[in-house]
């Protein structure tokens, strides 16, 4: 059994990002058991946690960036890459900037800074997930594959290929990811663009304060004043971007994984599969359910009875930031007795109520707000996409905006299969419910 560990010791980092050229210093500090890697954006009028999980991600092209409100922590695969490599499970990272320093473009120094803080165990087993089905992720001729794998541990393979490319010969890596494997064979492995891309990116201002001695810019002829580390660095930076991405599941990964042209986006949707997996995998040892909360405990906390209870079963809660929860849609709902007859549709004001519902079980996760209910006091944005009809089956996420003492405002979904059908952003007053 394999124990969680965090760092000994504090550790500092400091540099510029890597797109955005700010001046940032990071503070690495050691972390109780299952707290898993945090951030903490240190330079507002209040500290911002976000927890480094897939959940909290935003969409980007070319780097991970995660989110919580309107705060986010830009490039933040090299240093997630080796804290993961390092077997790393709890730790917080504070920032005093809005992007990761990037000191040689690679994740070496992130590497020798945690490494030198050294590693002490905890008492709590260590979080580990492994693959059982294989997960299979394409986009056009890209594509990444996560397999069920006999070894005890995590291999990946990667093949790069920019299609002829002059400068860049198809490039193929494969290793054991291991903190010593990782050391020698990746951790050195540098960002890189091509030279058209970074034409590109100086001519939208990113990037304005690297010189092709900063970062791996190639050429038709290869790289430009620069010379590769390895005749194969990009394919292995490429694993070093995968493996900080896989981070993102909130544990260690156990199975095989093969990547052919993928980048972050293709790489986080594979992430969100094993993540669901792994929650699933969870939820089912310990309760024998998916369920994280059924009906008989969402009745103990929501005042909504029949006909008007619309959340089945939660399958998915972090804390007080996410929630999602499954309404089964079936034709003997009531309200299908008049909406409409012959073409029964759900009525989109009870797809909002289902969705405001949810956000009531996720408010109500907080202990500080035991006792309140969370009493709808306005929405924006309200979007209804699509129809839901009998058979469907509703999946309803809700995401924490903002808390106050008093009110509190959440972004929420709700999705059929791949599908949205509707969202709005939901604010509540928390009412104490003994004076309703």
């Amino acid at each position: 059994m394999k124990l969680q560990k965090t760092i000994k010791t504090e550790a500092r980092i400091s540099g510029k990002g890597l797109f955005g050229g700010r001046e940032a210093e990071v503070v690495f500090r050691p972390a109780v058991a299952d707290t898993g890697v945090v951030f903490v954006r240190t330079d507002g009028a209040e500290p911002v946690r976000i927890d480094a999980v897939i959940s909290n991600v935003a969409e980007r092209s070319r780097c991970t960036t995660i989110k919580k409100g309107s705060v986010s922590i830009e490039t933040i695969e090299h240093c997630i890459a080796a804290v993961g490599a390092l077997e790393i499970d709890n730790l917080i990272i504070e920032i005093n900037g809005p992007e990761m320093p990037s000191p040689d473009s690679s994740c070496a120094e992130y590497f020798k800074v945690l490494k030198r803080a050294g590693a002490v165990e905890q008492t709590e087993r260590r979080k580990e997930f492994t693959i059982r089905e294989p997960i299979s992720i394409t986009s056009g001729d890209a594509s990444i594959y996560a397999l069920p794998y006999a070894d005890d541990g995590l291999t990946v393979t990667y093949d790069l290929d920019y299609g002829g490319y002059t400068g860049l010969n198809r490039q193929i890596f494969a290793c054991r990811i291991t903190p010593e494997g990782f050391e020698k064979h990746l951790a050195s492995a540098r960002t890189f663009l091509l030279e058209a891309e970074a034409r590109q990116f100086l001519a939208r201002g990113i990037g304005t304060h690297l010189g092709y001695r900063d970062v791996l810019v190639i050429g038709s002829d290869g790289p430009i004043k620069n010379s590769f580390r390895f005749p194969d660095e990009c394919a292995r930076h490429k694993i070093v971007d995968l493996i900080g991405d896989m981070a993102l599941v909130g544990r260690a990964v156990k199975g095989r994984v093969v990547a052919y042209k993928s980048g972050h986006t293709l790489n986080q949707q594979l992430v969100r599969k094993l993540y669901e997996a792994a929650e699933q995998q969870e939820r089912i040892s310990k309760f024998g359910t998916d369920a994280v909360l059924d009906i008989r405990q969402i009745a103990k906390i929501l005042p909504h009875r029949y006909p008007f209870l619309l959340v089945d079963k939660v399958v998915e809660i972090e804390g007080d930031s996410r929630i999602k929860a499954i309404k089964n849609v079936s034709y003997n709902e009531q309200f299908f007795q008049g909406h409409f007859p012959g073409t029964p549709i759900m009525p989109g004001v009870l797809i909002v109520e289902a969705m405001a519902q949810v956000s009531g079980l996720l408010f109500a996760q907080k202990l500080e707000h035991a006792g309140e209910l969370a009493v709808l006091l306005g929405m924006d944005g309200v979007k209804l996409r699509k129809a839901v009809v009998p058979g469907d089956q509703l999946i309803l996420t809700a995401e924490t905006v903002k808390v106050r003492r008093r009110t509190a405002q959440c972004q929420c979904k709700a999705m059929v299969g791949d599908t949205v059908v509707a969202e709005a952003q939901i604010k509540f007053m928390l009412v104490d419910n003994e004076r309703i």
